[in-house]
């Protein structure tokens, strides 16, 4: 019974840090899509990760230009650190290294393209209910998607009413989510669920 406790505490802490990685490569990815700063969604993001996110802009600087390497390497080491802990927690001993690093880059893979995922199909249904929404929710996944979509848009205009840029998207986010984050997890030799949401 205290085993599955153990066990259960565990997997909660690592959702936890899952949930924060989340956050972390949310307020990167704002960052990367020049999404408006002073939303106030966008200035949550940055409230929650800033005692983090500080503590790697002290040596790698402010961001200069549109990626946010602090937070890439905030995003980076909680997961090493989270993997390390767990393994420690439970007896197994320490990880091996280039499996610890190949599953943080996995870590950070999963999120971005999660939240990628969940924006489109968040822009798809505002797109039907309320394609002219003002709300800021609404106006930031805009923001944030573009970036991706607009390239698609290029090579697949609009036919009349119908858009099928955001199913090419789709498709491109399963496909990299399947080959280079499982390649990533497999190579890693750490279970998936320690990796990803």
């Amino acid at each position: 019974m205290g085993n599955e406790l153990g066990s259960a505490g565990l997997m909660l802490v690592n959702s936890l840090i899952n949930i924060y990685i989340f956050l972390l490569m949310l307020r990167f990815l704002l960052q990367a899509s020049r999404a408006d700063y002073y939303n106030p969604l966008s200035q949550s993001v940055v409230k929650i990760t800033q005692p983090v996110v500080g503590l790697f802009q002290g040596f790698l600087g402010p961001v200069a230009g549109r990626f946010d390497l602090a937070t890439l390497a905030a995003g980076f080491v909680l997961k090493v650190v989270s993997i390390i802990a767990i393994f420690m927690v439970i007896g197994v001993g320490m990880p091996p290294v280039v499996g610890l690093l190949i599953a943080g880059v996995a870590s950070l893979a999963n999120a971005i393209l999660k939240i990628y995922f969940f924006a489109m199909i968040v822009m798809i249904i505002l797109s039907w209910v309320a394609p002219n929404a003002s709300h800021p929710g609404a106006l930031l996944i805009m923001q944030l998607v573009e970036p991706i979509m607009a390239p698609v848009r290029k090579v697949i205009p609009p036919l009349g009413m119908i858009d099928l840029s955001p199913i090419v998207v789709f498709i491109a986010i399963n496909l990299v989510d399947g080959l280079l984050v499982g390649s990533l997890i497999r190579a890693a030799g750490i279970s998936g669920a320690l990796v990803g949401l």
